[in-house]
């Protein structure tokens, strides 16, 4: 398996668990710095590699209505203060081959969208940066169908590639877990991140907007550990209810230190035997 490095975290096998988390969109300055703070404190309290996560705008929302973020140039300054004032890797995602560019800039892994994921034109110009990229598997594909996209990534020389599993759609408003998928995808020679707070949307699920079962986050975490994974990609919030977007499958920062101390204590269990 190829190890992906970003700066001083290696993700990929013989490495630690390592853990992508931070709400879900940018909601505020204050409020990304205080959430990097509260995880970045966490992660070092228990020895985990961490990358903050937060999109600067959701621009796949079902709903005119639904809340998108500061967008491209603000996202991106406040991005950047996390970086200079928290000292964390950030990730974030693209939603068009003209972000790319300034994105750039800032991201330290420009994340590919599940619903954006076969689009050539964004991969290849999120490759063609140089920068570490994140896939995330569409929720309409299997396993196996990431390997053509992982091509489009090389065809351009990018080889620092992470694929994150989010689920698979099943009937409507429904996502469910196939963790054979983890396997399938890591025998591609990437590390693969289980996405475990997506994984319990309910895609259009209120309708006008995305549901969740948050309670169903910690299990499939747990699960995916033990089958085996590089990392765990979970969205965060200090205050999941009164979140302004994916507020329903998103964990409180609260609980986050119980569930990292049951995923390294599996992960310990895997590595002794």
């Amino acid at each position: 398996m190829r190890i992906v490095c970003v700066n001083n975290i290696k993700i990929g096998q013989g490495h630690p668990l390592v853990l992508i988390a931070g709400p879900c969109v940018i909601e505020s300055e204050r409020a990304s710095l205080d959430a990097a703070k509260r995880l970045k404190d966490i992660a070092s309290k228990l020895n985990v590699p961490f990358i903050f996560k937060s999109s600067f705008d959701k621009a796949n929302r079902l709903s005119l209505d639904s809340f998108r973020g500061p967008g491209l140039k603000k996202g991106l300054e406040i991005l950047n203060k996390v970086k200079e004032k928290i000292k964390v890797p950030v990730l974030s995602d693209i939603h068009c081959a003209e972000q790319v560019e300034e994105a750039a800039k800032v991201l330290d892994v420009i994340q590919i969208p599940a619903l954006l994921c076969r689009q050539t034109d964004i991969l290849v110009a999120a490759a063609k940066s140089g920068k570490i990229i994140n896939i995330k598997k569409g929720q309409f594909l299997a396993p196996w169908d990431i390997l053509p996209i992982i091509r489009k990534a090389e065809s351009v020389g990018n080889k620092q590639i992470v694929i994150t599993e989010r689920g698979v759609s099943f009937g409507y408003n429904n996502l469910v877990s196939d963790f054979r998928s983890l396997k399938i995808i890591r025998d591609f020679g990437y590390p693969v991140i289980y996405d475990a707070t997506h994984s319990v949307q309910l895609p259009g699920g209120k309708g006008g907007s995305s549901g969740g079962q948050r309670e169903f986050v910690a299990g499939l975490s747990r699960a995916a550990v033990a089958f085996g994974c590089d990392g765990l990609f979970l969205e965060v919030h200090i205050n999941p209810d009164k979140a302004l977007c994916d507020g329903p499958n998103m964990i409180s920062v609260n609980g986050l230190e119980k569930l990292i101390r049951q995923l390294k204590s599996i992960r310990k269990a895997l590595d002794e035997n």
